[in-house]
């Protein structure tokens, strides 16, 4: 059964990164589930061995377990936060997969040790770890690598969170996202989406998040700037139906570690 679950998943994936290198890349199977891990870090310290962890350890670990599409990212400005960030995403066929994977990997990790794993508790590897579930939404029909040409060090992918006031008025704005046509817009003005979907847990729920890529600031603002000005946008948000249906939003401009798969 794990074979059956993971295999799809992988053999298309690793399609889809292959292309990034090499021609336009194809897409993925459509994932169900995502798992975004935010690190906490308060050195440079913790920050170097949170990345020799997941370059090293985890993110091989979860290739070998038929995960082949691992995306990491720090946010910009990240060397002199207070609170450093790292965001690991990794995308599920199913929450069986999650599961089996899950366990799999812990305990092959444990077992290996290493600074990470043997960091003691008055010098531990990280401040804290924030764990997010995100369900896909019924639009995302795949996983895509993102189509760009920039050097990773000059990327901007773009987090998005938004908050509704209540679960009725979240409900409203997932419904956007999916019947309403907005996912299919960001598509066709090409903002490289990498995934659209609702938090099941979090700490900022009701919300739904979603991130898109870019080849740099500028190539991020002049996407904005068509979106706000295109008519189907114009005629979307203004319909009665969909108005005030995000009561906060929460943006985090981020940058794909050197490892990252996305």
């Amino acid at each position: 059964m794990k074979k059956l679950l993971l295999l799809p998943l992988a053999t298309a994936l690793c399609g889809a990164l292959a292309g990034a290198h090499a021609g336009p890349p194809a897409a993925a199977p459509r994932p169900a589930y995502f798992a975004l891990k935010v690190y906490h870090l308060k050195s440079s310290r913790q920050e170097a061995l949170v990345d020799s962890f997941l370059q090293h350890q985890y993110v091989p670990a979860l290739h070998a377990a038929g995960i082949p599409a691992i995306g990491v990212f720090k946010p910009v400005g990240n060397d002199t936060a207070a609170d450093r960030r790292v965001y690991v995403f990794t995308p599920y066929a199913s929450m069986k997969q999650w599961e089996q994977v899950d366990k799999g990997v812990a305990a092959k990790l444990v077992a290996a040790g290493g600074g990470y794993e043997n960091a003691v508790y008055t010098n531990p590897a990280y401040g804290r770890q924030e764990n997010i579930f995100i369900k896909a939404f019924d639009e995302m029909t795949a996983l895509n690598a993102p189509r760009l040409d920039a050097p990773k060090a000059e990327r901007v992918y773009e987090l998005r969170s938004y908050e509704g006031a209540s679960e009725k008025i979240f409900r409203n704005k997932v419904q956007m996202f999916n019947a309403g046509g907005e996912i299919k817009l960001f598509d066709r003005l090409g903002f490289n989406g990498i995934f659209y979907g609702e938090v099941l847990f979090g700490p900022k729920m009701p919300n739904l998040m979603y991130m898109t890529s870019f080849k740099n600031m500028p190539d991020r603002e002049a996407h904005w700037k068509a979106f706000g000005a295109d008519p189907e946008w114009k005629r979307l948000s203004g319909l009665p139906e969909y108005q005030n249906n995000v009561a906060h939003i929460d943006i985090t401009f981020l940058r794909p570690a050197n490892y990252s798969d996305l």
